[in-house]
């Protein structure tokens, strides 16, 4: 299905910016067609009049929304794997996905790193008056954003926190804390959203407590998780590809947790080196498509692949 095909259906949103550039060989030769270049990873469209388009993970890196002029060797097979794996946990439990059960020619170099998905877009509602699009978050402890704010008396979400609870303060049921998609996620009422999705935020509660759960049993502690919902061709709501991932989710192994060691196993240690190397600021000048061009030492590199290798086989 052409690019152009994929618009016209409403799955594809007309003002996000698609690409001339071809892409790897191999793929191209069997009728795949580049059309996305994201920060992590790129998007084909796919022989046939099937709905359904094909995500190859690179090894880039991205940190708060910044492209990276950095690969890390190896991130986005361990990536593609941990995500296969969400989504058959995700199944298991009657939650669609759309990543198929479809593969490519596995003989492919790049198979390791590809996943066939159906054609979905962004899950949208009206709120207050106005239509946004989601990120629903949720969390098993009191750390980050959240906790910040309830020490400022703060209530972003509607959830009449105590300022006395402490940092890592263990919730007794999973909060909700959903926010919009964008390049500012804006806190939304949790009630307001719950209400407005109840089969969808029940579903996903289920979700998270299951592989809460199980995640904890071999070893691995779930903060917390965002899961983005979109809508197929059928009308049908699916979860995307980042499921229960370290891209969408803070995991700390169950002894560092212990020991009150509370890094998690992703890119917090990037974003920490960007942190403190003024990022951010750098990032300012960059030019639409520009990268910044960052040096980051080995061991950090080492760190982060350990990490997703950790997750892969203490999950798999």
């Amino acid at each position: 299905m052409k690019i152009s095909e994929i618009i016209a259906l409403g799955l594809w949103p007309e003002s996000k910016k698609i690409t001339s550039q071809k892409g790897i060989e191999e793929l191209e030769q069997l009728g795949y067609n580049l059309f996305y270049i994201g920060k992590n990873a790129d998007l084909y469209t796919c022989p046939g009049d099937d709905a359904k388009v094909l995500l190859v993970r690179s090894d880039r890196c991205s940190v708060f929304d910044i492209p990276l002029n950095l690969e890390i060797e190896g991130k986005g097979v361990s990536q593609t794997a941990i995500s296969n794996n969400g989504a058959k946990f995700a199944k298991k439990l009657g939650v669609r996905t759309a990543i198929l059960d479809e593969t490519v020619d596995q003989n492919l170099s790049v198979a390791p790193r590809c996943q066939l998905m159906e054609l979905c877009k962004a899950l949208e509602a009206q709120i207050d008056g106005e239509v946004v699009q989601f990120e629903l978050i949720f969390r098993n402890y009191l750390t980050g954003s959240l906790f910040e704010a309830t020490q400022k008396g703060q209530d972003p979400y509607g959830l009449n926190l105590s300022s006395d609870l402490k940092e890592w303060s263990k919730f007794e049921t999973p909060l909700f804390t959903p926010t919009t998609k964008g390049v500012k996620d804006i806190p939304l009422n949790s009630q307001k959203v719950r209400d407005t999705f109840p089969e969808i935020i029940s579903s996903l509660e289920k979700l998270f407590s299951e592989f809460t759960k199980f995640a904890q049993d071999n070893g691995i502690i779930v903060v917390d998780t965002k899961l983005e919902v979109f809508v197929n061709s059928k009308g049908e709501w699916i979860l995307g590809d980042e499921i229960l991932t370290p891209e969408s989710s803070r995991f700390i192994s169950k002894e560092d947790f212990e020991k009150q060691n509370y890094i998690s196993m992703d890119k917090q240690i990037l974003r920490d080196f960007g942190k403190a190397s003024n990022w951010k600021e750098q990032a300012k000048e960059l030019k639409p498509g520009q990268k910044l061009d960052v040096i980051v030492p080995q061991e950090i590199k080492d760190k982060i692949l350990s990490g997703y290798t950790t997750i892969l086989k203490r999950l798999s």
